[in-house]
């Protein structure tokens, strides 16, 4: 069977979604796993989404991906700092699932935060991203790091373009000619009423709001195939996730 690439949209603490979507999506060890970030922050099981992975980890070829949320809470293991606006943003659950945390476990999150990348690069000249970047020369020449984790010109310019223009024509935006195909999350499916991954020009978008009221996404990077978790709100009901209501 041909190894497959498969792509895990935002978690965000939904450790009953991720188990449920690995299962659909039949993913075993030979299986190369490329996660798009926003590991925490939402449902109530952020820490055991982290020791997961780690386990995870072990038994197949993994890319871990940094989000914003993630950088929030790296920043609050390494310092014990809770910034508000991390607080207000789905940070009190993932404060509540370290609970009493021995030290070890505790270092060995944090070390895992501390080596997940920006970005990735695969060798069919794909990248894989949390947000997007602005430099017309790619991500390597950014100015500002952050916008690996906030970016969100990337897709919104990929939306607006018309399709009927070609890679090759000169109106075709420097930034998306770079890269033969571009997978992110940030920026959730169902701000435009979409419930499932989204693909404008030659990029993916798999945030398919699993923070909120949507579901968890394995994407196959190859064939486009999908799997979802239930509505994730639905696994966990005596919760709101990052709900406001």
């Amino acid at each position: 069977m041909k190894k497959r690439r498969l792509i895990v949209g935002d978690i965000h603490g939904a450790y009953l979604a991720l188990k449920q979507v690995l299962e659909k999506a039949a993913v075993t060890s030979d299986d190369e796993l490329i996660f798009l970030g926003d590991y925490v922050d939402g449902w109530s099981q952020s820490s055991k989404v982290i020791e997961f992975l780690i386990e995870l980890d072990k038994t197949n070829t993994c890319i871990f991906i940094r989000g914003n949320h993630d950088t929030w809470c790296e920043d609050w293991l390494k310092k014990s700092y809770a910034d508000q606006t991390w607080l207000f943003h789905g940070g009190k659950s993932t404060i509540e699932s370290y609970g009493e945390y021995e030290e070890t476990k505790w270092k060995k999150h944090l070390n895992f935060f501390e080596s997940m990348r920006d970005y990735y690069v695969d060798e069919k000249n794909n990248l894989f991203i949390h947000a997007g970047y602005s430099s017309m020369h790619g991500p390597e020449k950014e100015t500002y790091a952050s916008n690996y984790s906030w970016d969100r010109t990337l897709w919104e310019m990929a939306l607006t373009m018309d399709k009927r223009i070609q890679k090759d024509s000169k109106s075709y935006p420097k930034r998306l000619k770079l890269f033969n195909e571009i997978f992110i999350g940030h920026t959730p499916t169902l701000n435009y009423d979409v419930e499932e991954p989204m693909n404008a020009i030659n990029v993916w978008n798999i945030d398919t709001g699993a923070a909120f009221y949507g579901k968890l996404t394995i994407l196959d990077a190859d064939t486009k195939e999908f799997w979802q978790s239930d509505i994730v709100k639905e696994l966990y009901p005596n919760e709101k996730g990052r709900n406001k209501e």
